[in-house]
């Protein structure tokens, strides 16, 4: 599944990591490209440096606190992150990401926005499935959340600056179809919760939700 999740970065927050990201050193895209997607990509990514640690820091608090990625990707851990640049014409072909980076499954895939959609044109993320592509255009501060087994494309920039930071987690979880149900059962217990406090419904179902994680969650 597809979730796009907006406002994951407050103001101040994203403010703060826009103009670090301006400050920041770039190298060609195609360095962390594997063998085959080296010939689709053309962007900058940030060169390694503490203030790009800085930055992956920051996101990392700031994803591990929202309350819907957690539920719905359960992370174990982050298996890497990337801050992309497309520039006038620069793109990203399809693709599919790696199934292990530094020694970690790779479960999902995001990519969180710094740029304005305004001040860009072009640079969707498009998913591509067997009935339609799927084009996604996130606000500054949004996140988008998908599988990383899934073929998808960025769409040439062709006006402006898209500066986005993409990263892939490992979950706690493997199977997609339990996160899922777990996901599913977090939004039930929530709604029951809200609107009536916490009931016998509400305690069966949070218990059901208790029980399947301590079966399904990886050692």
């Amino acid at each position: 599944m597809v979730f796009v999740i907006g406002n994951v970065l407050n103001a101040d927050d994203l403010a703060a990591l826009q103009e670090a990201a301006d400050r920041l050193d770039y190298q060609d895209g195609r360095k962390t490209a594997g063998r085959y997607a080296r010939r689709v990509k053309t962007n900058q990514q940030a060169r390694p440096s503490p203030a790009l640690d800085a930055i992956f820091d920051t996101v990392r608090k700031t994803v591990d606190a929202n309350e819907l990625v957690t539920s719905v990707a359960r992370p174990r851990r982050y298996a890497r992150m990337l801050l992309s640049r497309y520039r006038d014409g620069m793109s990203y072909g399809p693709h599919v990401d790696d199934p292990v980076m530094n020694g970690n499954r790779t479960d999902l895939s995001f990519t969180l926005s710094l740029s304005d959609p305004a001040r860009y044109s072009g640079g969707a993320l498009v998913m591509e499935d067997a009935l339609e592509d799927r084009a996604i255009t996130l606000q500054a501060g949004d996140m988008v959340l998908y599988p990383t087994s899934a073929l998808h494309r960025v769409e040439p920039v062709t006006e402006g600056e898209r500066v986005a930071i993409v990263g892939w987690i490992t979950s706690w979880v493997r199977d997609p179809g339990r996160r899922e149900i777990l996901h599913d059962l977090d939004v039930a217990a929530r709604g029951i919760f809200d609107t009536q406090g916490k009931t016998a419904a509400f305690d069966r179902i949070f218990k059901a939700k208790a029980n399947l994680s301590r079966m399904w969650y990886d050692d």
